[in-house]
């Protein structure tokens, strides 16, 4: 048995509405005097109003390489990602040094000695801390981050593990690229951060306990998203076909694990979605035939932040948490999908 102990989300400095934004698009991606419309459109469909930048507007536009653009993701990762652990320790009601395990994980910049490393002492974690940096499973790595946790604490019940996922998407907006997949990222994706606490069974710990986790990568998708290494950074790979991935898999592999559990939909009190957009949120809600309203605290975090890939699906757990709290004791489902494609559930006890 695993207990989430604490969950606390943070957010990048800046913030503005997202028309700011649009126009920070079109000055450092379009060409000068190029049609925005299609632009506009993206960013008006995207159903987000407001989104945090690791830096103020008009910096981006200086960023020249990948090597400014990856300096500035340590620089401002590190900070980030400090407060929202320590946040996180506080609401456990733990310490620095009651940490057996440090998992870090983001998809939006890249640093070695890693950005856990870093954080080690100035956070006073213990220098014998256990540490797992993660790269590449992008949205989905928050819920499999949490599926991780619990594997290591089912055969370590004495230790405390935190997961910290710090994500600055803003960084990996490519200059002089009009390509729909990079449009369609600059409309969607902001810049945050969260850390996730979990102890093992015989440490006493108030939460939700996680029940199971299962993992699915589906084949001849490694099309469908992740990111192009270029001399600029991280080129987006975003498909069209998403929505359609998700009608065709998730069903299935959402009954067939609950069945496991002997439980079907209806059991679920709580469904606590990774907000990857509209069009994969309205494909979630009709291959799962959500009952209205089920998706509200994710399609509140999609507007109040946009998508923050690793970190979001936990802002909307510390959300339900904090705001729509279900009965004790009922059944509650996390899920995430990314690059691979693949998805990740993790089946909770509130």
């Amino acid at each position: 048995m695993t207990r989430i102990a604490a969950v606390h989300g943070a957010l990048a400095p800046y913030q503005y509405p997202q028309q700011d934004i649009t126009d920070m698009v079109a000055r450092t991606c379009l060409p000068e005097g190029a049609d925005r419309r299609v632009l506009d459109r993206l960013h008006r469909g995207a159903r987000v109003t407001t989104r945090h930048t690791a830096l103020p507007l008009d910096q981006y536009g200086e960023l020249k390489d990948f090597g400014a653009v990856n300096d500035a993701f340590i620089a401002a990762a590190v900070p980030l990602g400090a407060e929202t652990v320590g946040a996180a320790l506080d609401m456990a009601g733990l310490s620095p040094r009651d940490v057996d395990l440090l998992m870090f994980t983001s998809v939006t910049g890249i640093a070695a000695p890693s950005v856990d490393a870093r954080l080690v002492g100035r956070l006073g974690l213990r220098p014998d801390v256990k540490r797992l940096p993660i790269f590449g499973l992008g949205c989905v790595a928050g819920a499999a981050g949490i599926a991780r946790m619990h594997d290591y604490l089912l055969g370590r019940p004495d230790d405390v593990a935190v997961l910290l996922s710090v994500e600055l998407c803003s960084l990996t907006f490519q200059r002089d690229d009009v390509s729909a997949a990079n449009l369609v990222a600059t409309a969607l994706f902001g810049d945050g951060a969260a850390a996730v606490v979990a102890c093992g069974a015989r440490r006493g710990a108030d939460g939700p306990v996680v029940i199971d986790t299962r993992s699915h990568l589906y084949p001849d998708t490694e099309q469908v998203m992740g990111w192009d290494i270029t001399g600029s950074g991280f080129r987006i790979v975003l498909d069209a076909s998403v929505p359609d991935v998700v009608r065709k898999n998730l069903g299935a592999d959402v009954d067939g694990f609950l069945a496991d559990h002997g439980l079907t939909r209806a059991d679920i009190t709580a469904w606590v979605c990774h907000p990857g957009g509209p069009k994969v949120l309205e494909a979630v809600e009709e291959v799962l035939e959500l009952p209205d309203g089920a998706l509200d605290v994710t399609w509140r975090s999609l507007a109040a932040v946009g998508n923050l890939s690793s970190s979001s699906v936990l802002h909307v757990l510390r959300d339900t948490l904090a705001e729509r709290r279900p009965p004790a004791g009922t059944a509650g489902l996390l899920l995430a999908m990314g690059p691979g494609f693949c998805s990740e559930l993790v089946l909770v006890r509130w």
